[in-house]
């Protein structure tokens, strides 16, 4: 196959590139470098060192289904998703908290209980990395389905792997990782499943280099960008509430 495939001049060095890519090192001769460590390289996901490796994935995620960020847009903790990948057909912006005392929250509610937000009131909802905070993450899809419009979409992020997240003001504790199967069977159990995506994003070079707080300009597009379902770092999820039927039966 490869001498078909491949020109004779350039087959020794298509040769070479294969073994490298596949050569593992022998036990006791990893080269573990500068992370041989029992300390992270960042404790703060890589922020003061570029871009947090999971903020990577959900940019890319975010941008690819912008055009569902419209109409009536709650976004949770503050504004900068629904600023960054909305558009024109954003009408409106809530910020929703689950304290008092945050200076950007227009709703301050807990999302597993929160009646006080009436029935189908958005036309999308950004819950970026934030179901893996709420314990009953069941109740909170529930709330999520109800208070959204018909035709509305969720558009969610969970981390697979990442530090524990710690608040410092106690308003939320970190309770999950999710992988892309069971972060699809919880939207299923509210959206009806041909309207439920998911997409998993990593590798496990990107997965250790965000537990180690690298940022995402200390590694490749390439390196980035490769996809293995074994080592997932993220899930992204777009789930849509059914249009309203229109008409009336005879």
């Amino acid at each position: 196959m490869l001498r078909r495939a491949v020109p004779v001049r350039l087959r020794a060095g298509v040769r070479q590139e294969g073994r490298r890519l596949v050569r593992v090192p022998r036990v006791g001769r990893v080269d573990w470098g500068g992370l041989r460590r029992l300390t992270p390289v960042s404790r703060e996901n890589g922020y003061e060192r570029g871009t947090p490796i999971d903020r990577y994935y959900i940019d890319g995620f975010l941008a690819r289904h912008a055009d569902d960020v419209r109409g009536a847009v709650l976004d949770i903790y503050d504004d900068h998703n629904s600023r960054s990948f909305g558009s024109d057909a954003v009408r409106s912006v809530d910020v929703l908290h689950r304290t008092d005392g945050h200076p950007a929250a227009t709703v301050v509610a807990d999302l597993a209980d929160a009646p006080a937000i009436p029935d189908d009131s958005f036309d999308c909802i950004l819950l970026v990395q934030t179901l893996h905070l709420i314990y009953d993450m069941r109740a909170a899809l529930a709330t999520v389905h109800r208070i959204l419009r018909p035709g509305g979409v969720a558009l969610a992020t969970v981390p697979t792997i990442s530090q524990r997240c710690v608040d410092p003001d106690d308003a939320y504790e970190d309770c999950w990782r999710l992988t892309g199967y069971s972060a699809r069977r919880l939207f299923e159990e509210v959206f009806p499943p041909p309207l439920v995506e998911s997409e998993t994003h990593g590798n496990v070079l990107s997965a250790v280099a965000f537990l180690e707080g690298v940022g995402a300009e200390e590694l490749t597009e390439r390196e980035l960008d490769h996809v293995d379902p074994l080592f997932p770092v993220l899930v992204g999820v777009r789930a849509e509430k059914p249009p309203a039927l229109t008409g009336t039966m005879s």
